[in-house]
This record gives C-alpha cells, structure tokens and sequence, in this order.
C-alpha cells in the first residue's frame, strides 16, 4: 500500500538521485544561444559569438559592459585569435541575453575558499557552482573576471567557426579539410584556391558544430599578447561613441529627480504649484524607493535644464526612515564594539593562535579605519525608457542586462520578454552600474510619460547622496614574535556591513545569508605563511545602503593587511621587503612579484630629494587580489601643510597569461589613480542620515598636476589570465602609508591619510 510517508520518502529519494545526478554532468555548453542570434543584413550566425557578413567583416558578440576597461577589446581578441581573422575587419555588437553569457567566473570567485586552497571540498563546490550559475545565473560584468572567464568559451567559439568555414571550403574544393589553412580572414589551400570568410560563411552555417576543437598553443598566437588598440577608441575620439546618455529616440522627454535627503526615505506630501508655472513643464509625481534607494519626486519636461529647474521649485514634506539617527560618529562606535563580538564568522585559522600569543616574547596590536566611499563615475547616473503598447525599450548603461530586464519587468507588470534591453556604453562605473535602482526609477517615470520615451538624469548631487557606498569598516590587527624577532602569531578581526547579503536581497529578494566572503577578502586569502593565525569579520546591520566598489573588500583589508606587515617588519627589527619574503618561501610567484619591484624601484638605494629640497622615502605593498598578484613601491615626500605628495609609483603585476599589454598597463594606471584619491582625499561622511558630500569638489579625484609617474611591468607568464580591473588599487593606500611612516615616523591607521 502506498502510504503518505513512502511517498514522501520516495520522492525525496528521487529528488535526490536526479540532483546526484546533474551533478556529475558536465556543465552546459556556451556555444549556441537558445534562439537564433539577431542578423543584419548579408550577415551569418556561426555560434551563439561570431557573425559573418558579405563583405568579410566579423562580428563578435559582446555579453560584457564596456565600462572603459577596454574588455570589448581583449575579448575581441581572444575569438579574433582562434578564427584567424583579419583584425582590421573585427566589430562588435552587444549580445542578447541568453543563458550562454551568464557571467559563471565572478561567482565562483566569491565562494569563501582561499586561492592556495586545492581541497576536494573546493573543487566539489567549484563545480557545483559553475553549473548552477551556467544554469540559472545572470549577464553581469564585474569582478575583474571577463577575461578569466571567457577565455575557454570565446576561444573555442573562435575555433568552431574556423572549423565550419574550413569544412565549407574543402567541399567546395573536394580537399581534405586538414590540407587548408586560414590566414587573415582567407581559407587557403595549397593548390591555389583562396576564399574569403565572407564568400564561405553561408555554407560554413551548414556545417555540422564540431564537437571537439583543438586550440592554440601560446607559441602560435599571433594576436593575443599584442598591444594592440582598442577597438572603440576611434568612437571616443570622433564622438560617435554612445554611451547611455547620448541616446535620443524620436519624441524624447527629459526627467529629473530629487530624493529625500535622508537614506531610505519616502515622500509625505509634495507641492508642485511652483514647478507647474516653470517653462517646459509637463508632469510632476512621487517616486517610491525602487530596487535598495530612496523615494522621491520627479518632473518630466521637454529638455533637462528645464527638468532640473522645475524639481528643485518643488517643496517636498519628507518621510524619513531609520536612516534618520545614523551618524558616522555613531556608525564608528558600532564597528569598534562589534570588534569585541565573539559571534564573527572565522575564514580562515591555522594553529594555536591563543597558545602563540600568550607564549609570545613580544606582541603588538594596532586599531584601523577606513570610510564609506561614493563610486563617482563620470557619467552621471541616467536611463532611457519608452513604455508604450503594453511593452518597454530601455536604453541603459548597466552591469546586469539580465537583472534590469527582470526589475523593469516587474515594476511595470509585463513579461520580461516585452522589455527590450539596449545597452550602451558606460562612462565610468566601478561597480555602481551593478544597482538596479536608476534603471526602475526610471522605468516608473516613463510609464507617466503616456507612449513617449524619457530619459531620466540624476543630478550630480543626487548621484553622491543616494549611492550604494563601499563600507566602512573598523579592524584590529595584533602579531605575536619569539624572543628572535621572528613572526610566530597573527590575528586580524574586522567589522563592517556585508555586501551580498544586501545586495541579493535587493535582486532576488532572498533572506540574507550569514557570511559573505566579500567583507574578509583581502585578509583570510593571503599568501603569506604565518605559523598560527585566524582571521575573522563580524557583519554589522546598518542602515546605509552598500554596495560592490572597485575590488571590494580588498580595497580596505589591503589597508589592513599590509600597513600591520609593516608594523610586523618594523618590530621584527627588519626590512619591509626581506619581512616580506621570509612569509612567501612556498609561494614562488608572490615571491618573484616582491623581488621584481624590489628591484625596479632600487628599493634599499639612497632616495633623491623632491624637487623642492623635501627628503622622500618608499612604502611597499604586496596583495593579491582576483587571481593577480601586484606589488607597487610609493615613492613620497610631504609638502607645504604636511599635505602628502606621492612622486612615482612603481607597479608589478602577474596576471597570469597577458592577453593584451596595452589594457594591463591602462588598468594599472586607471586604478592606482583611482586608489590614490581615495588613499589621500575621500571620504563620505553622514549627520542624521544625510550624506554630506554632494560633488567632485567634496569628493575631489587626483588631479595631472598632483598625479605621479606610474611604471608598470608585466610579469611573463603561461597561466589562465587572471583580472586587471580591479588588482592595482588595493596595494596603493599602504604602500603610501608605508612611505610615510619611513619618512616621519608617523603610522597612520585611517583613511584618507593625513598627518596631524
């Protein structure tokens, strides 16, 4: 007899056995879309990655935001590479969102495992996780993860096609398909025949998908490795590039918003008599708190100046939230008391560490600090979005197509399917173009705008106080030596708000889950080889949205991390560098990584003066951050009101294989920049929920004048490239740091760093 228990039992049994059994599966291909790719004119769909024309251009599709970190151009390169194709006839077209480009490297990149860390526990939950994500996961663009994670799939695309057009030329020549060759966009032949990809793509798209391709070996390349220039570079130059804010679809209407000064707010009562009597003026309505934001009003009118005018004629009666008693004063306390919190989750932990410490012959503890940080992009915050007949078209620059479809679909109450996504350049984004909440926003006014598409903009100072911030975070650090000098305990312990819980609760709307490896990276996952440590992080639940900044947690816990090794060396009694290598004697590439900046900053060499006369010193950093490892030597001095000047920086990178110089190098300056202006200037502050910094000149960059000399090299390697987006700002603020406690005596332990 059947009864309610067997079933049950039955069931989960069979529930059970069909997972058991997916996962042993290998992971679904990334080759072909689910539905055909869209075509232009003489155009031919080889693979769900490359499209051939008539008149030989290739086609190379993008599931990747070029945000200005050039990955149009180096996956380009990575296809263009295994095609043989002429790069002069290479574009590129955004892809459509299929499950094939769903971004599998950036998530399993953020399991809670450390790099040097071969066990079979990681290798099942790597697994299992390229799976599921390939499944069910998202388009996304961030991590410094592209390259890493399309160099199998776009190559074999590359090579797919190469094989189809090959097959298509040797029956047409009635040759065997292993006397041809490809050249530059051309099959050949030994007896003559020559065609163009162009003349063969429509029979290639006859050929059966090989079910195996041979790639390159390192030694072939003739394209990867090159620094060549970037394919949309001419666009910038000329102007004809698009970036979300040039789109201008017939009849277009223009939006601006004003949110409640206090985080998380809504509107109580609004008046918008005065608006109403300004030029321009269509619409005025309340806006709710969309995808983590902050309600609001806005305006629609017919150009932007008169949009921004009129919103701000508006007086507005606000409801304030939680927010509303949260100071950064009191925001500090609670990061320091939660440091004595017995609850935090530990993410890594070797040894005795009690035992060490107490039989240590000498132990030092230090307490740091680091602010809440804006993003500020260049381009200001905007969306396009026409809603007409019961479907939507938003125009957007955006990290997560995907996501935005999805969020856009449901705000409006359609089927994801009726919401065409149109992505466009970014102009800056570093991890801010990641939310949500400007792409509903401002799908929710363009519902208002009766059929006619609006383009909605966010004033610079709505951009500063409604971000989704880096978070701050307090940290206490202690070492334990032996009566040699010699390291014999650590211990880090950190407290701060957790980004993935936030963050997937705003886009699936999931509980949020109790650890996030995101708050420790940069702490746990170092190579260093301390005798016992442990290293934890303790989340605490604040009421300021965070969100994903340029190398996340690593951008702090580098700070961390590398200004205690030096304190470490300090009090070891020994040099930073030779501190430094005595804890990477099994770790080889680190090791040669320290020694190569070592060696190209003449560490250990008599500094010359600044131009001034004032004496400089070095600082050194090492950290390894999204599979590179970087080292960068600060070369410092301090000028007129103790105001730090950082005169040269020199930077080694090793990010595995170097699929193009030129980016590298790009990237590594971009983020030293970037990591300089936090390091030495910025800060978000906040009084009763409000942020206080409304524009670049509260939140001010490096300037050309201040910038220092930036020497990049590139460690050779035949690895699996690794990321660049993102490695080269944490080691910047301790290097710097370092500098100036050789050169003053002077540790300091908070950001942005000023003496006193």
């Amino acid at each position: 007899m059947l009864t309610r228990r067997t079933f049950l039992l039955g069931g989960a049994s069979a529930v059970g056995a069909l997972l058991v059994g997916w996962s042993v599966l290998p992971p679904r291909q990334r080759l072909t879309t689910s539905t055909p790719l869209p075509a232009q004119g003489s155009q031919i769909a080889l693979n769900g990655w490359v499209k051939i024309a008539a008149d030989n251009s290739v086609t190379i599709m993008m599931c990747k935001a070029e945000m200005g970190q050039g990955i149009h151009t180096g996956l380009a390169m990575l296809l263009a590479e295994e095609l043989d194709a002429d790069w002069s006839q290479v574009r590129v077209d955004e892809a459509p969102i299929d499950r094939i480009y769903n971004s599998v490297q950036s998530i399993v990149d953020d399991l809670p495992f450390r790099p040097d860390d071969d066990s079979l526990v990681k290798r099942g939950a790597v697994w299992i996780t390229r799976k599921a994500v390939g499944e069910f996961g998202t388009m996304m663009t961030g991590g410094s993860s592209s390259i890493n994670d399309l160099w199998t799939p776009m190559r074999e695309a590359g090579a797919s096609a190469r094989a189809m057009l090959i097959g298509a030329a040797a029956g047409q020549w009635h040759v065997a398909s292993g006397e041809c060759r490809v050249e530059k966009g051309y099959v050949l032949h030994a007896s003559g025949h020559k065609a163009s990809f162009g003349e063969l793509s429509s029979m290639a798209a006859q050929q059966p998908l090989p079910r195996k391709v041979a790639l390159k070996q390192p030694a072939d390349f003739r394209l990867i490795g090159q620094p060549v220039r970037r394919i949309e570079a001419a666009s910038k130059i000329n102007g004809t590039a698009r970036f979300g804010i040039d789109v201008l679809p017939t009849g277009l209407l223009y939006a601006s918003v004003v949110m409640c000064p206090t985080l998380g707010g809504t509107v109580a009562h609004f008046d918008d008599t005065p608006a109403r009597k300004t030029p321009g003026f269509i619409k005025a309505f309340a806006v709710a708190p969309y995808a983590g934001g902050t309600g609001g009003v806005a305006v629609i009118a017919d150009n932007p100046y008169r949009a921004m005018s009129a919103v701000t004629a508006i007086a507005v009666d606000w409801q304030e939230d939680a927010a509303a008693k949260v100071s950064s004063a009191e925001i500090e306390r609670r990061l320091v008391d939660a440091l004595d919190d017995t609850g935090a989750h530990v993410y890594f932990h070797r040894g005795n560490v009690d035992s060490a410490m107490s039989r240590a012959a000498r132990t030092i503890d230090a307490m740091y600090h680091v602010p809440y940080l804006a993003h500020g992009a260049v381009e200001p915050l905007n969306c396009t979005v026409q809603v007409a007949d019961g479907a939507a078209t938003v125009w957007a620059s955006t990290q997560v197509p995907g996501l935005a479809r999805q969020h856009v679909a449901k705000a409006l109450g359609i089927d994801a399917e009726l919401v065409d996504m149109q992505l466009q350049l970014l102009g800056g984004a570093f991890g801010r173009r990641l939310e949500l909440d400007f792409i509903v926003q401002a799908a929710a006014i363009a519902r208002e705008a009766e059929g006619r598409p609006v383009q909605t903009i966010w004033s610079r100072a709505q951009d500063f106080t409604h971000d989704f911030y880096r978070p701050a975070c307090a940290a206490r650090l202690q070492a334990g030596f032996d009566e040699h000098g010699k390291l014999v305990a650590w211990q880090a312990r950190s407290a701060g708000q957790a980004i993935v819980p936030e963050s997937l609760a705003r886009y699936y709307g999931v509980p949020r889950i109790p650890i996030d490896k995101t708050t420790c990276e940069g702490a746990f996952d170092q190579p260093y080889e301390w005798p016992a440590a442990r290293v934890s992080h303790k989340i605490v639940e604040l009421p300021v949205p965070v969100g994903f900044w340029r190398s996340v947690g690593h951008s702090h816990q580098a700070f961390f991390t590398e200004s205690f090794t030096d304190e470490a060396a300090v009090t070891a009694g020994q040099d930073p560098v030779a501190f430094r290598a005595m804890l990477l004697a099994r770790h080889p590439r680190h090791l040669a990584v320290l020694k190569r900046v070592e060696a190209l900053s003449g560490w250990g060499r008599p500094l010359a003066h600044a131009a001034d006369g004032a004496p400089c010193a070095r600082g050194v950093a090492l950290h390894e951050a999204f599979g590179s490892v970087v080292a960068q030597v600060a070369e410092v001095s301090i000028g007129p009101n103790r105001q730090i000047r950082v005169h040269r920086v020199v930077c080694v990178i090793d990010c595995g294989l170097p699929v193009n110089p030129n980016l590298i190098r790009q990237q590594m300056e971009g983020g030293i920049v970037f990591g300089l202006s936090s390091a030495l200037q910025n800060e978000i502050t906040i009084v009763n929920g409000q942020v206080q910094q409304k524009n670049f000149v509260d939140f001010p960059v490096v300037r050309m004048n201040v910038c220092p000399v930036i020497e990049t090299d590139i460690m050779p390697s035949q690895l699996h490239p690794q990321g660049v987006g993102e490695p080269a700002v944490p080691p910047i603020a301790p290097a710097v740091a370092n500098a100036v406690f050789a050169l003053t005596g002077q540790r300091l332990r908070t950001l942005p760093l000023k003496l006193a």
